[in-house]
């Protein structure tokens, strides 16, 4: 867990007042510690792809939100995908393979 004036002095081009905005649109989460609200890792790297958007590929504030939407969205999707594959190798030979030959089926309708 970082402290917000660790992460404006750790990530490049952060100013405080974003950090505080984004705080504040809930673009990012803090937990309140004592001491002042705090950052998990997982945040932080959040706070720096919204600092790559914003200064680096020049994505509008305004659009900050679907952007980020539209990640969190992959990523769940991704999660999803995995942990269904968990799933299908954790079955017997037969019912792998009768998977296997439907998702080749489903790619041959392309």
């Amino acid at each position: 867990m970082k402290k917000l004036e660790e992460i404006v002095s750790l990530v490049p081009d952060l100013n405080r007042a974003d950090l505080d905005r984004w705080l504040r649109d809930a673009l990012i989460e803090a937990e309140e510690r004592e001491g002042g609200p705090r950052l998990s890792d997982l945040q932080v790297a959040r706070v720096q792809l919204i600092c790559a958007l914003r200064y680096d590929m020049d994505v509008e504030e305004e659009t900050l939100p679907v952007v980020l939407d539209l990640i969190d969205q992959l990523h769940a999707t991704r999660e999803r995908l995995f942990r269904l594959s968990q799933a299908v190798l954790a079955q017997d030979e037969e019912v792998r393979d009768a998977v296997l030959t439907m998702l080749g089926r489903s790619g041959a309708r392309r």
